[in-house]
């Protein structure tokens, strides 16, 4: 191949009626490329896109456009979630660990792949930066593969290094990467922050994505030691800790001295940091995402969200009752990893309420609620009101420790709906 870019039109042109396309996932989305294959709109049928959660302007997406494009999304993000209710999109449930294993045994073929790399080194090897995931997978396994070489892109260090020649065509870009600032924790979200941060020990390995309840928790490890870093995703909250030697690595068993992850969202200073920074290594999710994997790593603590959790500890947190919103992620493979470490804690971590006043703390699940974490699973449960531990208790007493957590204004109503409706 010779190592000329060309317009991203021109690169687009590969795509086919009828093709499955994948997208590289998060932060790193292709939004030159994304534009190009969607302004082909009128000469297109049928494509399907297949991606996960996406940081990007999706005009595919567009119901208008539903006889070109359709959509088949691995993790449901906000802006998708209009296409799929109109019809011309689907969500498959599947462990983010086991993403690249439907690529790579061919259970789902694909065509082309959309990525974005930095730009070669003198050796002519890109890096796939911020988003490793499938996106490995997706290159090995598709016909045609398609690359924006972006500046902007840090160079990490780990899996997701490819040579130049693996691209098929490439554009070259220069754009700053979608960021995500810090914001201050509510109060809410800073007690749960109090209580999951008195639960990690000194030595823990930590599992935990992006949202203010991590945050929160990431503010309170300050006078911790020897933590380590063994999840999906970081943002911003892990770099201080990092630069004051909280988290160096030095008890993990997997990736001694390092903190590993398969995708990054945050802030322009995350992506700085982690550029050419060989303490962090970013791997496929087929290993960060690994059960055996995760839990040799002794006091695994995972740290996950939730929808709603029922008075029996079934956690929904891919569905708001028969809508999907979101997807099952990795959260099943964290929280069984954390589960068989030695000293392992895993967590589900939610307010009480909704912003409207609702129990997410509820007697049964609402119908057509997805359960994605199972009740036989789960071990802590956390909100601002406290601690349940749930492991190896009855239904009674998982009831007792979950009604103390709930919100005051609603644990008897809570507790009196299961009693009346549930027969033994």
């Amino acid at each position: 191949m010779k190592y000329k870019p060309v317009s991203a039109a021109e690169a687009v042109k590969v795509i086919k009626s009828n093709d499955r396309v994948y997208i590289k996932a998060a932060s790193a989305a292709p939004q030159a490329l994304i534009n190009a294959m969607s302004a082909r709109h009128e000469e297109l049928k049928n494509v399907e896109v297949c991606h996960l959660h996406l940081e990007a302007e999706l005009p595919y997406a567009d119901p208008q456009y539903s006889d070109s494009f359709f959509i088949n999304s691995f993790f449901i993000g906000p802006n998708v979630r209009h296409t799929l209710k109109a019809g011309n999109g689907c969500y498959t449930p599947v462990f983010l660990g086991e993403l690249p294993l439907l690529f790579k045994k061919h259970i789902i073929d694909l065509d082309v792949a959309l990525v974005s790399v930095s730009p070669p080194d003198k050796h002519g090897y890109c890096s796939l930066g911020t988003t490793v995931a499938a996106t490995q997978a997706a290159i090995e396994n598709a016909r045609y593969v398609i690359a924006e070489i972006n500046p902007k892109m840090p160079r990490t260090h780990g899996d997701g290094i490819i040579h130049i020649s693996e691209l098929d065509a490439f554009v070259e870009v220069d754009r700053e990467l979608v960021s995500h600032e810090v914001v201050t924790p509510s109060p809410i979200e800073q007690k749960i922050g109090d209580y999951i941060a008195e639960m990690i020990e000194d030595g823990s390995t930590l599992q935990m994505g992006i949202g203010n309840i991590p945050d929160a928790v990431l503010t309170r490890l300050s006078n911790h030691k020897n933590l380590g870093i063994h999840t999906e995703m970081f943002s911003d909250g892990v770099v201080d800790l990092i630069l004051k030697d909280v988290i160096n690595g030095n008890n993990k068993k997997n990736d001694h001295g390092r903190a590993v992850a398969t995708f990054l969202m945050g802030s322009k200073k995350l992506y700085d940091y982690v550029d050419d920074n060989p303490f962090i290594e970013m791997k496929g999710a087929d290993y960060t995402n690994n059960v055996g994997i995760i839990s040799q790593n002794p006091k695994m603590v995972a740290i996950n969200s939730a929808i709603e959790v029922d008075l029996t500890g079934q956690v929904c947190s891919d569905s708001i009752g028969m809508r999907m919103y979101s997807g099952v992620g990795g959260q099943m493979d964290f929280i069984r990893g954390a589960s068989l470490s030695e000293g392992g804690k895993p967590i589900i971590a939610l307010p009480s309420v909704t912003k409207k006043g609702r129990s997410r703390i509820v007697p049964f699940l609402q119908p057509g609620a997805g359960v994605v974490t199972t009740r036989a699973h789960v071990h802590y449960v956390v909100t601002e009101y406290g601690v349940a531990n749930l492991y190896g208790k009855t239904i009674k007493q998982r009831i007792a420790e979950l009604v103390k957590i709930t919100h005051p204004d609603q644990r008897e109503a809570v507790e009196r709906s299961y009693y009346e409706k549930k027969i033994y």
